[in-house]
C-alpha cells in the first residue's frame, strides 16, 4: 500500500487587489465596531485570515512524504524551474508555478492508496481541491469524500476522536509523544506570510518539509497504538 503524508503552506493576496465588494463582505464584521480601537483589531484580524481560504491566498508549498520510499519531496512556488535537495537528507525540492504544483500533486496522488494529514479535512484537502478548480485543474481523488474511511487518514481527527475531545495544535502534540516538532526551528505557520513577503520562499519549504516528517511520526504511533482498536 502506497502511503502518502502531505501538507501545505498558503498565502493571501494583497487585499487591496480583491475587489470592492470582496474587502466590503470580508470586513462587514469590523464595520460594525463603533470603538476604533476594537475596529482595528477586528479589521487587522479578518485580513490575516484571509491566508486560509483559497478565494483569497494561494498555495505555495505542497510537502509530501512518500512512507515506502522514506522521502520528502516539496513543490514550492517559482517562477523558474529548479531543483535542489538539503544536504545529507532524503528531501527534495523543486520550483514550480502554483498550477503545476497543483498538476504534479494531483498526478502522484492517482497512484497512491492511502493519504494522511493533519487538519487536511479541514483545511488542506478543500484548499487544494478549491484552488485546483479555480485554476482548471482538474483533482484525480476526492479526498473529502467519506470522513471514516481508511483514504485518507487525518490525525486531528483520530487524536480527538472525530472532534469529541479537544483539540490541540502539531506542535502540542509533538510535545506531549516526543517527537521532534518543527515549531522548535525558528520558523511557526503565523510567520509563513511574513517570509513569504520577504522572498523567503525557500525557508518556508524547508520548515514545510519538517511538518510532514513531524506529521509521519505522528503516524507511527497512531498506526501501532490507536489504529484498528
Amino acid at each position: 500500500m502506497r502511503k502518502l503524508i502531505f501538507d501545505i503552506e498558503t498565502s493571501s493576496y494583497p487585499f487591496e487587489s480583491l475587489s470592492e465588494s470582496q474587502r466590503e463582505y470580508l470586513l462587514k464584521y469590523a464595520d460594525k465596531e463603533i470603538d476604533p480601537v476594537k475596529k482595528g483589531i477586528v479589521k487587522e484580524e479578518a485580513i490575516r485570515y484571509t491566508s486560509l481560504y483559497p478565494f483569497t491566498s494561494k498555495c505555495i508549498v505542497i510537502g509530501m512524504y512518500d512512507v515506502l520510499k522514506e522521502k520528502s519531496f516539496v513543490y514550492y512556488e517559482s517562477e523558474k524551474p529548479e531543483e535542489w535537495n538539503s544536504e545529507n537528507t532524503n528531501v527534495f525540492y523543486k520550483g514550480l508555478p502554483e498550477k503545476e504544483m497543483l498538476e504534479s500533486f494531483w498526478r502522484i496522488a492517482r497512484h497512491v492508496d492511502q493519504f494522511i494529514t493533519f487538519n487536511g479535512r479541514n483545511f488542506d484537502v478543500p484548499f487544494l481541491m478549491m484552488r485546483s478548480a479555480m485554476l482548471k485543474v482538474k483533482p484525480t481523488k476526492n479526498l473529502m469524500a467519506y470522513r471514516y474511511g481508511e483514504e485518507h487518514i487525518d490525525l486531528l481527527e483520530q487524536f480527538t476522536f472525530y472532534n469529541t475531545t479537544r483539540k490541540f495544535n502539531l506542535d502540542f502534540y509533538c510535545h506531549a509523544f516526543g517527537i521532534e516538532s518543527p515549531k522548535s526551528k525558528d520558523i511557526t505557520g503565523m510567520e509563513v506570510k511574513n517570509l513569504y513577503e520577504a522572498g523567503r520562499i525557500k525557508d518556508i519549504a524547508v520548515y514545510c518539509s519538517k511538518d510532514i516528517y513531524a506529521t509521519y511520526q505522528l503516524f507511527k504511533i497512531w498506526e501501532e497504538y490507536l489504529s484498528n482498536t
